[in-house]
């Protein structure tokens, strides 16, 4: 194995994390307007739940999105290209979904609370549904040239089997959330999160099922089977662990499922990067878009150096907050006077 073969795994590692570690934020943004949608201290005990992590969450996107520029130019360029107008849809409500978790307790208000979860809810919904959307449009492919560029549309991108792969993210992200909810929650919070992550699993499951044999037949390879059947068991897993109560199982097996689904679809692209179904002959590879062997040497030990660091210390801060959260247990509001006056 070459160094870009390297980078390509790795970069699909570093979606990997961002899918299992802010999968989950997603979840739980999503579920905030319907556990705890008549009653504020719960919306809040749910924030809580991901308020010390969902920032160091986001910097494994930041990285991937980092290492595919440095490593696959080419990729980057076309990709980002095709999807600039889904792309800049998920970075807005990135930034609406960080500016509402940031503000939201700053005044003690009702209206703006619930202005400010109306902006965490979309800012969740939004990304879940797209994310699915840009990934299954890669493995599908898209019309490129010869000269690398996208000659599609923005409305082709919306095919049935894009869209039904964000549906899968979509409904993978919350049952994932809910999942870590019960992990993290306490009291009837837990309970309410329990009964969501059971009923949510078994309409995931048919879903992210179907999402992969279609995956699988139009553009798998042998080898693949394994990662999609042993996703289809992963997922059955969760089903069945989170109708017996046992959120801890239930977690791992979102969390293989989702890294199984990966596995996947990376591995029907090898050793594309981005499909032409223009002509085959004009698809972006590995071989034809990757960095110089020296920039990939210099970045190969930047990894090695910085990676470790920063795993290290994001499991610590998990470690920290480790502890379960109770409704019951937050304090009264104690931000700024009313806007109302």
């Amino acid at each position: 194995m070459g160094l870009p073969e390297f980078w390509f795994i790795l970069i699909a590692v570093l979606f990997t994390g961002y899918f299992v570690l802010e999968g989950f934020d997603f979840g739980v943004g999503m579920l905030m307007g319907l556990i705890g949608r008549r009653d504020d201290n719960k919306r809040r005990a749910i924030l809580n739940t991901i308020g010390p992590v969902w920032d160091g969450n986001e910097v494994w996107l930041l990285t991937a999105g980092g290492a595919m520029f440095a490593a696959f130019g080419g990729w980057y360029a076309t990709m980002f290209t095709a999807f600039y107008i889904p792309l800049l849809i998920i970075l807005v409500a990135l930034i609406v979904r960080v500016c509402a978790i940031e503000w939201r307790g700053k005044i003690n208000d009702s209206q703006w609370r619930t202005a400010w979860d109306w902006c965490i809810a979309i800012g969740s919904w939004v990304p879940a549904l797209l994310w699915g959307v840009a990934f299954a449009n890669v493995v599908r492919g898209l019309p490129i040239d010869a000269s690398a560029q996208f000659t599609g549309t923005f409305w082709g991108l919306l095919n049935p089997y894009a869209l039904l792969g964000g549906v899968t993210t979509l409904l993978v992200f919350l049952t994932h959330g809910a999942v870590f909810l019960s992990l993290k929650t306490a009291g009837e919070l837990r309970a309410e999160s329990m009964v969501w992550a059971s009923r949510l699993s078994i309409v995931m499951t048919a879903v992210a099922a179907a999402f992969l044999l279609w995956t699988q037949f139009a553009y798998g390879k042998g080898w693949t089977w394994v990662p999609v059947l042993a996703a289809a068991v992963a997922a059955i897993a969760t089903v069945a662990f989170t109708w017996t109560k046992r959120e801890g199982w239930a977690f791992g097996a979102t969390s293989i499922a989702i890294i199984l689904t990966i596995v996947t679809l990376f591995g029907c692209l090898y050793p594309a990067v981005l499909p032409s179904t223009t002509n085959p002959a004009y698809s972006l590879t590995i071989a034809n878009t990757s960095s110089s062997h020296y920039t990939l040497v210099i970045m190969t030990w930047a990894a090695a150096l910085i990676t470790p660091i920063v795993v290290i210390y994001q499991g610590w801060s998990y470690w920290v907050f480790r502890a379960r959260i109770s409704a019951d247990a937050i304090p009264p509001s104690v931000g700024l006077a009313s806007l109302r006056g």
